[in-house]
């Protein structure tokens, strides 16, 4: 199969110095990336430019990338091309910039003026954060056949909140299978789909029905 494996983290910068990201390493991805590739699978990696994981890379194709949109672009840029799969994996930021605001010596904030670097100068500094676009929601539009998988890392509750906030992404964003994990659903991983749930203990069982699906 032809197939796209999205890994590691956006980032969304404050300044041409300072920059929003998370702790996604792209390990997962790039691991998926390899296994799919060493079994015959025509694979392309868009993997997040700060990802810290330094294994090696073999999928056919590896393109690199740094913020939500830029993520975007590079994927919208596929549609209308054969796909087969989309395996998406990266940590997308929730969050972008908006307005900075400085403290003045009175206690009252007024906007900043766009900067390449903000001074530290300035004191106490408020960060508006807004909500980054998400990508997983307009895949469907952009790749109407093709098998989607997305991701579901869930850090807070318990098992069954991280399932069903994959059954949740799934209603809301017409994907086919969403993988969760995270602290909230403990050891091992969980492929969800509108036919059932399955646990995989180790990722290496994972990969091998992720791979199945294409």
């Amino acid at each position: 199969m032809n197939c796209i494996v999205t890994a590691g983290p956006t980032f969304e910068p404050l300044d041409d110095v300072r920059r929003l990201t998370n702790f996604s390493t792209g390990r997962l991805g790039t691991e998926l990336a390899n296994y799919l590739a060493a079994h015959g699978h025509k694979v392309t990696l868009l993997i997040g430019e700060s990802a810290t994981y330094a294994g090696e890379r073999r999928a056919q194709s590896v393109k690199t990338f740094s913020t939500t949109s830029d993520l975007r672009a590079k994927l919208k840029a596929f549609s209308g091309k054969k796909v087969d799969a989309i395996f998406h994996a990266a940590a997308v930021s929730d969050f972008t910039f908006g307005q900075i605001f400085s403290e003045n010596k009175y206690g009252e904030f007024s906007a900043l003026k766009a900067s390449r670097k903000i001074s530290t100068r300035k004191g106490v500094l408020l960060a508006e954060l807004v909500p980054t676009p998400k990508i997983i929601a307009e895949l469907r539009g952009w790749f109407p056949k093709t098998k989607i998988i997305g991701w579901k890392f869930a850090a807070d509750g318990a098992r069954g909140d991280a399932l069903r906030a994959a059954e949740k992404q799934l209603a809301d964003c017409a994907t086919d299978f969403c993988v969760a994990n995270g602290p909230a659903y403990g050891k091992g991983f969980n492929l969800v789909s509108t036919d059932g749930q399955k646990h995989f203990a180790v990722v290496e069982k994972l990969f091998t029905a992720l791979e199945k699906i294409g």
